[in-house]
């Protein structure tokens, strides 16, 4: 990339099962399709907590603790709250559980927070490679380190959940399932699979000259849906909104409904359109009249509306979320392809940033 604007009207769609083109961007491709393999490389031999683990609170730290809030907040016992500042809450001793979720790319931030949860007394539980310095700041008797090694957060996210169930703190999360759940969106999504029959190709399309709007239905839907939207901006230099319907529509109705003269070169014509991206992962039940709203509006306003389900819906809600968040990601991919932007992000499919 040489830094220059890309015409917003530079989207090729014969890009998207061009060889050369879809070669160039295999580096993203690959990791995308390798989600599955991380997660499994980082789940390991299963880890357990001691059984008898009844802290006081959980504290969690470090990348993706939202996502491990999100998940672990409908079984945990205890309060629990997830922390994107340096040093702890005030009130964390010997009594609670710091989990960390090391991200690759740590700075001094999350090692002083470490340092500070040993000084504390407090247990913690620590995702992070063995050589890592995260990991050494964390030695103590009241440690357990989930050694990864793949340095992708989502796959230690897992990893992390998988070791909480046995002690009571979290869902039961099988790694082997999410990984699956994974492989089949990589296999659904996969370059190799044309236009006609790939659902993230022709979402790209969808979204060629558009600005997405997204929404998600439940917690976890929410998350991808704002996980996709950044995955969106970083790899095309577009905005993309997720936000709530209650912010979500205000935009819809401030769009203008096209005039069937108007001129296309006019720059006000031509500017991007919003489109409706909508999230669902089987538990949007209560959102449904947001849902309704925002269809209807985009009904009104004669705006495409576009929906991203997860491939099993009987699957854990994780599960569930890893489907949704990777068909998201797939068709970002498949966005910048189209725009000839790819290149700009090689490691974007999994990178903290998305």
């Amino acid at each position: 990339m040489n830094g220059a604007a890309v015409d917003e009207t530079d989207f090729d769609d014969a890009r998207l099962d061009d060889p050369a083109a879809l070669d160039a961007a295999d580096a993203v491709l690959r990791s995308l399709a390798l989600t599955g393999a991380r997660i499994r490389l980082d789940a390991g031999e299963p880890l357990v907590m001691a059984d008898s683990l009844t802290p006081r609170g959980v504290v969690v730290v470090g990348a993706e603790s939202r996502l491990l809030r999100a998940v672990m907040e409908t079984a945990c016992p205890v309060p629990l709250v997830a922390w994107s500042f340096a040093g702890l809450p005030g009130w964390t001793g010997a009594l609670d559980l710091v989990v960390v979720q090391a991200g690759g790319a740590d700075g001094a931030s999350l090692l002083s927070t470490v340092a500070e949860a040993v000084r504390r007394g407090a247990s913690l539980l620590v995702a992070a490679p063995a050589d890592s310095a995260v990991a050494a700041a964390a030695g103590s008797t009241s440690t357990v380190l989930v050694p990864t090694r793949s340095g992708d957060p989502l796959a230690g996210a897992v990893a992390l959940l998988g070791a909480l169930h046995p002690a009571g703190l979290g869902p039961e999360v099988v790694p082997e399932s999410v990984a699956r759940q994974a492989d089949l969106v990589a296999e659904e999504c996969s370059p190799h699979k044309d236009l006609s029959t790939n659902p993230a190709k022709d979402m790209a399309i969808g979204l060629a000259d558009a600005q997405p709007l997204l929404w998600g239905g439940s917690v976890l839907a929410a998350r991808a849906a704002r996980r996709v939207g950044e995955s969106l901006r970083h790899g095309t230099g577009r905005p993309a909104l997720a936000a709530s319907a209650e912010e979500v529509l205000p935009v819809m109705r401030l769009a203008r409904v096209p005039s069937l003269f108007a001129d296309p070169s006019d720059p006000e014509t031509a500017s991007l359109r919003p489109v409706l991206v909508t999230f669902h992962d089987g538990d949007d039940g209560p959102t449904r009249r947001e849902y309704d709203l925002l269809c209807a509006e985009a009904a009104r306003r004669n705006l495409r509306a576009s929906a991203i389900r997860c491939l099993d819906p009987n699957a854990g809600p994780l599960d569930r979320y890893v489907s949704l968040l990777m068909q998201g990601r797939y068709a970002a991919a498949y966005l910048g392809i189209g725009l000839g932007r790819i290149e700009a992000a090689p490691d974007s499919a999994w990178s903290p940033v998305l």
